[in-house]
């Protein structure tokens, strides 16, 4: 398999195939390099692909694209023991073209996108594992495989590799990554026939729902849980702070088992028939964990680069960006005929320049929560307290209610703890 290259693209997830489609289309000579069987058996996220990235790359992708519901309604709930806050947005306007985003499966929607990158001319390799960057006076020149004279090489190598990249890590790009700036997903598809669906989430034929759940839905933890409706299955799944899990001894399917029994949920995935398992990591670190991602000869896209915005749950949308956006320095550094640090040092700029940057920096700050357990393990709880008190009506004059309510807020801080609490929670999310 030795054999030169214009690009080597490491993994075939969102970010390495979006790089790999593009640098294909602009004429150049690529071979994409994916460890699992097929683009998809090693990939895993939530379910819900945004339209907008996705159609900067291949212009109305849904028309033939195996996506499985438009999302016409998101719902944000701060769940208790036994009770739910529930805000959300539903808009008709996302049940029709162009739409906002859709429910996908990774194991259907990679396979479809890497074979659009083949049309466009780009070679994909599967079963084969990357076991290191080739290095040369400086300067990545190809990469090692595991097969029999399984050294590639090319002009530049892209590392799209995951969130714990061993190849950058090779490099020296990053160093291993804390408990605190990484969560582990676990998630379970589970078939539910279409009539069901719609019924229980209340939607009409190709039509789709997101949950995303905060508060008891991950014990507590720093994190989120899921529930997002496909076709005929459902996709339910908790997203939590390794440290927190570490701190609270917990086991990751603990977490789903407990999610999937609480009385609020366990309603909706009824009857249902678990048909997959799946975990993975998640690059939680934010702005502060972004890595090198430009080097002589090498650039570092998506999950591998940190590209995660946890607050909103973004991260197939960043990987497709900073994908797309590698391509473009790749075709500039290829007609300058100069793939070094400095040259490609462009595609950094442009990250950081582009929402993906911007996005990050805003939430920088926003591990105060994981280091301040009481905003989830105490306020959410008292604001669905308070809730209860709010809709009792019980003869108590409303005066007194929001007395008691906010002395349910804040019976086990004070005042001021509380109104600080809150102070920097505005700061860090504003």
């Amino acid at each position: 398999m030795s054999e030169k290259f214009d690009v080597i693209v490491v993994g075939a997830g969102p970010a390495g195939t979006s790089c790999a489609y593009e640098c294909a289309k602009a004429g150049l000579n690529v071979i994409q390099i994916e460890r699992g069987e097929y683009p998809g058996a090693k990939n895993v996220m939530g379910g819900v692909l945004y339209r907008k990235q996705m159609e900067d790359i291949i212009p109305e992708f849904w028309k033939e694209a195996p996506v499985e519901r438009p999302v016409i309604e998101q719902r944000l709930m701060m769940l208790d023991k036994e009770s739910a806050i529930t805000i959300g947005y539903k808009g008709l306007e996302f049940a029709r073209e162009p739409y906002n985003a859709f429910t996908v499966l990774r194991s259907k929607f990679d396979q479809w996108f890497a074979s659009k990158a083949v049309e466009q001319g780009s070679l994909l390799i599967t079963e084969t594992v990357v076991l290191e960057v080739i290095v040369e006076d400086g300067r990545v020149i190809g990469v090692r495989t595991d097969r029999p004279d399984g050294d590639v090489y090319a002009d530049v190598v892209v590392l799209a590799d995951g969130v714990n990249s061993l190849l950058g890590k090779q490099l020296g790009f990053h160093k291993e990554l804390r408990p605190d700036e990484v969560a582990l997903a676990v998630m379970e598809v589970i078939n539910l026939p279409a009539e069901r669906i719609e019924e229980r989430f209340n939607l009409e034929p190709n039509q789709g729902c997101t949950y995303e759940i905060f508060g008891d839905g991950t014990n507590g933890i720093l994190g989120t849980a899921f529930i997002y409706t496909n076709k005929e299955s459902i996709n339910i799944g908790v997203g939590a702070m390794l440290s927190g899990m570490i701190r609270e001894r917990l086991r990751p399917h603990d977490l789903l088992d407990r999610l999937k029994s609480h009385p609020l949920i366990r309603p909706l995935i009824k009857g249902g028939e678990p048909q997959e398992y799946l975990a993975h990591l998640i690059p939680e670190g934010g702005f502060r964990s972004i890595p090198k991602i430009v080097g002589n000869g090498v650039l570092v896209v998506g999950d591998a680069a940190q590209f995660v915005n946890g607050v909103h749950r973004e991260g197939s949308n960043m990987a497709m960006t900073s994908g797309r956006l590698a391509a473009e320095t790749i075709i500039m550094a290829k007609e300058a005929g100069d793939f070094s640090e400095n040259m490609l040092d462009s595609y950094r700029i442009k990250v950081l320049d582009s929402f993906i940057g911007k996005d990050l920096k805003k939430y920088e700050d926003i591990h105060l929560f994981e280091k301040n357990p009481q905003y989830f393990k105490e306020y959410l709880p008292a604001l669905n307290r308070a809730a209860s008190e709010f809709f009792t009506v019980d003869g108590t004059p409303k005066k007194e209610k929001q007395k008691k309510m906010l002395q349910l807020m804040t019976q086990s801080k004070s005042k001021l703890k509380v109104i600080n609490d809150l102070y920097k929670a505005w700061r860090v999310m504003k």
